[in-house]
């Protein structure tokens, strides 16, 4: 994978507020966002105490943060559904919980240096293609998933579809070491992302 590592230059940053051991879960996607966005930040979360470095990050100037959140569960006056610097020159920074939906909401309630940060409610039409945990719901992404439906948003197409990519690229090496298998170097997967490569 170190090899197919795609170089692309973002606007915009990403904040991964990871469970307990979320990080420890061999099929995490956190990390593909960090290879991918050069400005990426994780911090473990807690109930009780919050990282300074994690405040000092959400009122830092150059960033406009959101918390990407399904609006249905928050407070109608919290809720955008588009990418807008809400002060000028400002970058968007995303914040993710980075867990299980049963701890993602736990830790969206239980957050409250969030409580003043607009709410970023995705809709996508697309479905998850995410094949390596499974979900009741359709509309259940995994992390980087939603990384790249925020690229989207705020105007950045080609880090969206090359964060795409190479989900696509680590879900088929990941498989095919699940079943003992090489990876398929001229494969679709890989095909994909090189495309984008030489297109962009």
């Amino acid at each position: 994978m170190c090899g197919v590592r795609p170089v692309v230059s973002t606007q915009s940053g990403m904040c991964l507020l990871m469970a307990d051991i979320e990080p420890l879960k061999p099929s995490n996607t956190g990390w593909l966002i960090a290879d991918v966005v050069q400005d990426t930040f994780a911090f473990g979360w807690a109930r009780t105490e919050v990282d300074p470095a994690l405040l000092a990050l959400l009122a830092d100037p150059q960033w406009q943060p959101y918390v990407v959140f399904p609006g249905e569960f928050v407070a109608t006056d919290r809720v955008v559904h588009e990418v807008q610097s809400l002060t000028p020159h400002k970058r968007p920074l995303f914040i993710l919980l980075d867990a299980t939906w049963p701890e993602a909401r736990k830790m969206f309630r239980k957050s409250p240096y969030l409580d003043a940060l607009p709410v970023l409610s995705l809709k996508p039409e697309q479905v998850s293609r995410y094949q390596l945990r499974r979900s009741r719901r359709d509309d259940h992404f995994c992390t980087s998933e939603v990384a790249s439906l925020c690229l989207d948003l705020a105007g950045e197409a080609h880090a969206a579809c090359t964060l795409q990519a190479y989900l696509d690229v680590y879900t088929h090496h990941y498989l095919q070491a699940k079943h003992q298998l090489p990876p398929d170097w001229d494969g679709a997967a890989h095909h994909g992302l090189r495309d984008l490569e030489v297109n962009f």
